[in-house]
C-alpha cells in the first residue's frame, strides 16, 4: 500500500462499479464510525476520479480528491486547498498528511484531521 501523489498525467482507469460499491460502504462506515450526525463525508464520480466531500446542513464541501490506479489500495491524493479553490497533489503539509497510505480509510483519516468540522 502506498501513497501516490502526481495524478495529472496518470493513465489510471476508470473506476469499477465493483469498486465504487465498496468505496461507498468503507466511506458509509468510517461516517458511522466517526461523524456527528450534522454531517457527513459523501463522494462523487468521475471517470477516474473521486471526490469527497463534506455534506453538512444541505451544503457541500470538497474536501479531496482520489484518483483510481487500478487498485483498491492504491489511491492517488490531492487535497482541495480553499486558498486557491484547487485540488493540490504536491501538497503535503498539513495535519493528517501521515494517514495517507494509499486507502480510502487513510484519505478520511487525513481529511478529518486536515478539516475538522
Amino acid at each position: 500500500m502506498s501513497w501516490r501523489r502526481g495524478t495529472a498525467d496518470m493513465k489510471a482507469p476508470a473506476i469499477p462499479v465493483e469498486v465504487q460499491k465498496i468505496v461507498e460502504s468503507v466511506v458509509e462506515a468510517f461516517n458511522k464510525k466517526h461523524l456527528r450526525p450534522h454531517g457527513k463525508y459523501v463522494t462523487r464520480w468521475a471517470k477516474k476520479n473521486l471526490f469527497i466531500g463534506f455534506s453538512s446542513g444541505g451544503k457541500v464541501s470538497p474536501r479531496c480528491r482520489l484518483t483510481y490506479t487500478g487498485s483498491i489500495d492504491e489511491w492517488a491524493f490531492a487535497i482541495f486547498k480553499f486558498s486557491t479553490e484547487t485540488y493540490d497533489t504536491d501538497e503535503w503539509m498539513f495535519e493528517g498528511y501521515e494517514h495517507l497510505d494509499g486507502t480510502i480509510e487513510g484519505a478520511l483519516e487525513a481529511i478529518m484531521e486536515a478539516y475538522p468540522d
